[in-house]
């Protein structure tokens, strides 16, 4: 009790709580909040690592420490995706071609190993277990990698949503590309269509049926990427994968990093007519949705033809093509050249479909 003038007993009042910030979904969409997140939260704190490593702070697809007079390349990620086992694909190959993918976008498409650590809910059905297993086996053949050492844990029934894989990998590379090296001047290239991920994703999760067949895009690219490093030593100054967020968010991310801006021609970019269609029907933007087999190549315009023309010569670069350029101004903007005008494209603020990878 407090005493008011008069000597009249009042109850004191409760001390408003500030209203609690709390993760959502999306947080972990791939775009800005995400961004935000990882920035402001979960890489805060730790003391400063390797002189002239490329670390946590930089926030790229995985981490270079200098050993001698090459770089030791680190990635890991958790694969998290509902339904497990959708067209083209599962959470398995997602998981091997994911982390073999990060090294990729660093410039290191020779990984030395992998670990895997598996999460399993109680009442997991082993069957599905096995034909998880041998996905990954089998992506790794594709890859050229292996899986050197691993770690095994089972929750309670109800306590996970079936089973959740961390991959982690490995190389060494003389050369590392970062996603923060774009230049006036240098040219945008996509290694093959955008959206079949997340598109096929969704028609699984919500049990659409389109006309024509959609599949996921999931693969491990290396061998792709290794081409266009090869044709042209030094000429790709910047590589990311259209993940989470899609081409939207990877645009924007490596256009502020760089301080460039990004200008795309909507002609050019490579969109198969099952994607297209359905994305039109569903009211969502290509540009927005995952992929989990492409990538973003920023490259030296006097080497652009030469890198298209390798990628053109893999069974997953068919699609290829030169999309865009990067410019002086607009710095960290991406701007979408349609024929008629041009317009901003946006980063996502959320994800059509939770759980993509």
């Amino acid at each position: 009790m407090t005493p008011t003038t008069t000597g009249t007993p009042r109850v004191a009042a409760a001390p408003r709580r500030p209203q609690e910030r709390i993760v959502t979904l999306m947080h972990g969409a791939g775009g800005r909040a995400m961004r935000a997140l990882v920035e402001d939260t979960l890489a805060v704190g730790y003391p400063i690592g390797v002189v002239e490593a490329v670390g946590l702070e930089a926030m790229d697809d995985g981490a270079a420490i200098p050993i001698g007079d090459e770089w030791l390349v680190v990635t890991t990620d958790s694969h998290v995706v509902h339904p497990w086992e959708f067209p083209g694909g599962d959470i398995g190959r997602l998981s091997i071609s994911g982390t073999v993918n990060d090294l990729a976008m660093m410039g290191a498409t020779e990984p030395l190993g992998l670990t895997s650590a598996v999460v399993l809910e109680e009442g997991f059905s082993l069957a599905d277990l096995e034909r998880v297993q041998a996905s990954m086996a089998a992506a790794c053949r594709e890859a050229g990698v292996t899986v050197v050492t691993g770690d095994t844990k089972v929750m309670g029934r109800g306590e996970l949503d079936g089973i959740i894989i961390n991959t982690t990998g490995v190389a060494l590379v003389r050369r590392v590309v970062r996603d923060c090296g774009l230049a006036p001047g240098d040219r945008i290239l996509m290694t093959g269509t955008i959206g079949d991920h997340g598109i096929a994703l969704m028609a699984a999760r919500h049990g659409l049926a389109f006309d024509e067949g959609l599949s996921s895009d999931v693969a491990p690219i290396n061998g792709l990427v290794r081409l266009a490093l090869e044709v042209a030593p030094g000429a790709v100054r910047a590589m990311k994968d259209p993940t989470r967020g899609g081409v939207a968010s990877a645009l924007h991310e490596m256009a502020e990093k760089s301080g460039v801006g990004i200008m795309v021609e909507a002609d050019r970019m490579p969109v198969s007519p099952a994607v297209r269609s359905a994305a039109e029907i569903l009211g969502l933007d290509p540009f927005h949705i995952a992929n989990e087999g492409k990538a973003i190549l920023g490259v030296a315009p006097e080497a652009a033809d030469a890198v298209l023309e390798a990628l053109r010569t893999h069974p997953r670069g068919v699609d290829a093509a030169i999309v865009g350029e990067c410019i002086a101004r607009q710095v960290g903007r991406v701007i979408l050249d349609t024929g008629f005008g041009r317009r901003l494209v946006t980063e996502p603020e959320g994800e059509p479909l939770p759980r993509i990878c």
